[in-house]
């Protein structure tokens, strides 16, 4: 299995500029195979195996992760499906300590002697690791669980609907783009399975059933005079839920000025058929004047600036200075939480890390290293007050135990610490969007997230969108374009004023956030309700020609 094999999906015109590199891992099986069934009896047998081996060759602490990896792509574009593909990756991988430094190995062969003499691999490595080791590993304490599961709470399997019934979908929903007046759209439907199960010299047999998915579309139309383009991508959010996600309710729907937003379903067609609508309203849309404006920001907009300017600037390992040479540090240092009175935004601003919030991407049981996750506070009324840590940096910050945010992509790579779910808290105040927008004189509404760029400190930054409302006295008097803000961290979180209520609150995310060398991605949700920035710099993107 080379799961570091890619398949790149592109299309033709614009709309290709717009379809992200989806990392295809493991080998094509077919539907019917995604639905076996594997004993977690025989993944305890396997596990055994390899911590008992382990400890015989001298380690003092072993885990186990056993992954089956499923993906499901279903690809068209306008009236032809593109491609389907269907992929399992299945392996053991085995971390241990010895000689107080860590030794990893990984295989696909699961049978016993293969499983043995990787496990007697990771300890060699940890042996030959531990010749440079300035000081040992200082992990921080953890009790066995015994054997346990986690199963996401999900209403419908998204593997078990035929794909059949995915492609119908898709094609209507490109048949609606196109009638509505786009000239390409690319519609894409990603799911996965994690099935994941972990075992330690803890004493915890942990096995976990894990479900994503993500249905999206990239629209694009051409002003065939000029020769210029615009487009609108899908409003949905990547998801920790199964297939009902796309059975969108009437409650599941939030009118505003903009048109329809979606908070925990998503009616793909509908959105389609919007975006056909407000790609041709962006074609005419006039140029955005630079100046300062207040903002008010949609979720589905803000979930990315709360992604890069608050979920990588806040994880230890970055602070610490480990993946300076690949993502980057933070400027939020240790002394800034030291102080206990960093100043990280205005007191509106409460952000909170979560590994249990229902339907969320990062949402599991347990971490991929045994801990049982929580939720804890980051930001607290606008003051840092907190990391993201695991267990071998928890003594860093005095922590007694770890805080539950170690993953690897897959059972070929080795864990470490990844982006908890980062959310900004709702307002407590009743505060509709139709309230916020009201309250500005001079403003923009921003809808959807688009491209970014953010300093390697998650410092400066600026940010686009998908649509963009002028607000003039407190009403939407039409459509922007050519709009992206800047700011630094502190300044934009500072700038808060306001935030609505939990009835508005709704979440967005990222299938594909990478990091660490070699590269991993994990998914991971972010939450907020609209909220109000004032007196934001705000740029024209346009190019002269």
């Amino acid at each position: 299995m080379k799961r570091r094999n890619f398949i790149y999906l592109t299309g033709v015109g614009a709309a290709a500029a717009m379809l992200p590199a989806i990392p295809v891992f493991g080998k094509e099986i077919s539907p019917e195979q995604a639905l076996e069934h594997i004993d977690p009896a025989a993944k305890k047998i396997m596990s055994d195996v390899a911590l008992n081996a382990a400890r015989s060759k001298g380690a003092t602490y072993t885990d186990v992760r056993i992954g089956r990896y499923l993906n499901q792509y279903v690809v068209t574009r306008e009236d032809k499906v593109e491609n389907i593909v269907n992929t399992e990756s299945y392996g053991i991988g085995i971390r241990v300590i010895s000689n107080g430094s860590w030794g990893f190995a990984a295989t696909d062969k699961l049978d016993k002697d293969s499983i043995a003499k990787a496990a007697e691999l990771a300890v060699t490595i940890a042996k030959e690791n531990a010749r440079l080791l300035r000081e040992p590993v200082k992990l921080a304490p953890q009790k066995g669980y015994g054997e346990v599961s986690w199963k996401a709470p999900i209403e419908k399997n998204t593997f078990e609907v035929p794909v059949k019934e995915k492609v119908d979908l898709l094609l209507a929903v490109n048949d609606a783009a196109l009638k509505g007046g786009a000239d390409y759209i690319n519609s894409i439907l990603f799911a996965v399975n994690e099935q994941k199960y972990f075992a330690s010299t803890d004493g915890s047999y942990i096995d976990q059933d894990i479900h994503r998915i993500w249905p999206t579309f990239f629209i694009t139309k051409i002003d065939k005079e000029s020769g210029k383009f615009e487009t609108r991508n899908a409003l949905s959010a990547p998801t920790g839920k199964g297939y009902e996600y796309l059975n969108a309710r009437p409650e599941d729907k939030i009118q505003t000025a903009s048109g329809t937003l979606y908070k925990g379903r998503y009616d793909m067609l509908e959105d389609a058929k919007q975006a056909a609508r407000q790609v041709g309203e962006k074609m005419k849309a006039k140029s955005v004047e630079p100046g300062k404006y207040d903002l008010v920001l949609d979720p589905s907009h803000l979930w990315l600036t709360i992604h890069e300017s608050c979920g990588h600037p806040t994880e230890l390992d970055r602070v610490l200075g480990y993946e300076a040479n690949y993502a980057g540090t933070s400027f939020l240092t240790l002394d800034k939480w030291e102080s206990k009175k960093f100043n990280y935004g205005s007191k509106e601003v409460n952000i909170t890390a979560d590994k249990t919030e229902v339907g969320s991407l990062g949402a599991v049981g347990y971490d991929d290293e045994g801990v049982k996750c929580g939720k804890w506070d980051i930001i607290k009324d606008g003051i840092l007050v907190n990391y993201q840590a695991i267990r071998d940096q928890a003594h860093i910050l005095g922590l007694n135990a770890s805080q539950g945010c170690c993953y690897a992509d897959n059972w070929s790579s080795v864990q470490f610490q990844r982006m908890a779910n980062i959310s900004l808290q709702p307002g407590k105040v009743k505060l509709s969007i139709a309230d916020q927008i009201k309250n500005v004189e001079k403003g923009i509404y921003i809808v959807g997230d688009g491209s970014f760029s953010i300093d390697q400190q998650r410092y400066n930054f600026q940010f686009g969108g998908q649509l963009y409302y002028e607000i003039k006295a407190g009403k939407i008097v039409g459509m922007l374009k050519d709009v992206a803000y800047q700011a630094n961290t502190q300044e934009f979180w500072n700038s808060c004023v306001a935030i609505c209520d939990q009835s508005d609150y709704r979440l967005g995310g990222s299938f594909f956030d990478g990091k660490g060398q070699p590269g991993q991605v994990s998914a991971v949700s972010h939450g907020s309700a609209t909220t109000r920035f004032n007196k934001v710099n705000v740029i024209n993107t346009a190019r002269k020609i």
